[in-house]
């Protein structure tokens, strides 16, 4: 059964390039072993993910987000069984939210700035869904 999970969380420290480019080379090295594909999108201080893949192994994998300690404040926005997965050709895609239209931004939020913790998780997984629709992600692998 392929299910859909979506979290947010907030960095302990502002984002920096590199600790983002290392989380994903290590998503891309163990999420095929798993069959886990999807994205991860970030701003300064804020992370949102889209997981795909097993059940069992998504469950695994968010499990053991909890317990990592370079962020806070995880919130479970979405969890769904799926019938196809939305990011396939990516073992980690990534996207800079600096370098989205700001007006694709304002079209979920109050203030343009992706912030999960301020509008409904209906918005923040609409806004993952017209990004993946308009191929908008930055890196795919």
């Amino acid at each position: 059964m392929l299910v859909r999970l979506i979290y947010a969380s907030r960095s302990l420290q502002p984002l920096k390039h590199e600790l983002v480019d290392a989380i994903l080379a290590s998503a891309r090295k163990h999420n095929p072993e798993q069959g886990i594909t999807g994205v991860l999108c970030y701003s300064e201080s804020i992370f949102v993910q889209a997981l795909e893949g097993g059940r069992d192994q998504v469950n695994r994998l968010y499990a053991t987000l909890q317990k990592d300690a370079r962020h806070r404040d995880l919130i479970l926005l979405a969890y769904e069984q799926i019938d196809v997965r939305q990011y396939p050709s990516w073992t980690m895609g990534k996207i800079r939210l600096d370098k989205v239209n700001r007006s694709l931004l304002l079209k979920y939020s109050e203030t343009g700035e992706l912030n999960p913790y301020a509008v409904s998780s209906c918005a923040t997984v609409a806004l993952l869904n017209e990004l993946a629709e308009t191929a908008a992600f930055s890196t795919r692998d």
